[in-house]
């Protein structure tokens, strides 16, 4: 068993990290794509926002990998995208995914009493 000494010093060194089960939509377990990892049938699940109050950095941790791994990996959040991405050859940003990532187009949704937007009124044609 670890001394006292040893667990004080482990929870001041990940003092400075600041983590949020959700970020931009997502919530711990909701299935996302990571772009720019060449991974044959990996499948990533979200599991933490991280922001580094030291220096203002901040990654994204996910949980998964191959099929059969619970790896956990930390991620730049221009790299993590919805689930509904597709991949198409290389893109300008050169992830291969053609769609923004969540850091530059949150999935957010409405939540319980929130303002519901007005609807857009289309002329008949």
């Amino acid at each position: 068993m670890p001394s006292a000494a040893t667990r004080r010093a482990a929870l001041g060194a990940a003092a400075h990290l600041v983590r949020s089960a959700t970020w931009n939509g997502l919530q711990a377990g909701d299935p996302v794509v990571v772009g720019g990892l060449s991974l044959r049938g990996a499948t990533w699940e979200f599991r933490a926002h991280v922001r580094n109050t030291n220096n203002g950095t901040e990654s994204i941790e996910v949980v998964g990998g191959k099929p059969g791994d619970r790896s956990i990996r930390s991620f730049e959040p221009d790299r993590i995208f919805p689930v509904t991405a597709k991949r198409r050859g290389t893109s300008r940003s050169g992830s291969g995914i053609e769609v923004p990532s969540l850091a530059e187009a949150p999935q957010l949704s409405l939540l319980p009493g929130d303002p519901v937007p007005p609807k857009v009124r289309r002329r008949p044609s």
